[in-house]
C-alpha cells in the first residue's frame, strides 16, 4: 500500500515562504513522476508542479512559475515544494500525488495520478 504524507503547511504572511514535504512509502519511489496540486474552497483541484523520476525535468503552472520550486530526494523517498513570495491567492490545501506509471501523459491533470496524500493547509494572509 502506497502512502504519501505531506507536511510543512501553515499560516504565513504575504511575501513569505514555506517548504512543503511529501514522504512516500515504498521501495520504487524513484520510478515515478511526482506532482503537487492544490484546492481552494469552492474550486477544483489544480495543478501546481510536477517532477520526473530523476529530478531533471520539471513543469510548473503559470501562476507559480518563478516563485515555487519542486525537487526530490530519491534516497529519502521525499518530494518538496519550496514556495516563495507567497500571495493570498496561494491559499489552499496542497496535495502531493504519485503519477500513474502506466500512463503516457504530461502529468498536469489529476487523472494522471493514482495515489494522493491527505493534504496540508497553506494559508497566506494579506
Amino acid at each position: 500500500q502506497v502512502q504519501l504524507v505531506e507536511s510543512g503547511g501553515g499560516l504565513v504572511q504575504a511575501g513569505g515562504s514555506l517548504r512543503l514535504s511529501c514522504a512516500a512509502s515504498g521501495r520504487t519511489f524513484s520510478s515515478y513522476v511526482m506532482g503537487w496540486f492544490r484546492q481552494a474552497p469552492g474550486k477544483e483541484r489544480e495543478f501546481v508542479a510536477r517532477i520526473n523520476w530523476s529530478g531533471d525535468s520539471t513543469v510548473y503552472a503559470e501562476s507559480v512559475k518563478g516563485r515555487f520550486t519542486i525537487s526530490r530526494d530519491n534516497a529519502k523517498n521525499t518530494v518538496y515544494l519550496q514556495m516563495n513570495s507567497l500571495k493570498p491567492e496561494d491559499t489552499a490545501v496542497y496535495y502531493c500525488a504519485r503519477g500513474d506509471i502506466m500512463k503516457v501523459a504530461d502529468f498536469i491533470h489529476p487523472s494522471d495520478y493514482n495515489y494522493w496524500g491527505q493534504g496540508t493547509q497553506v494559508t497566506v494572509s494579506s
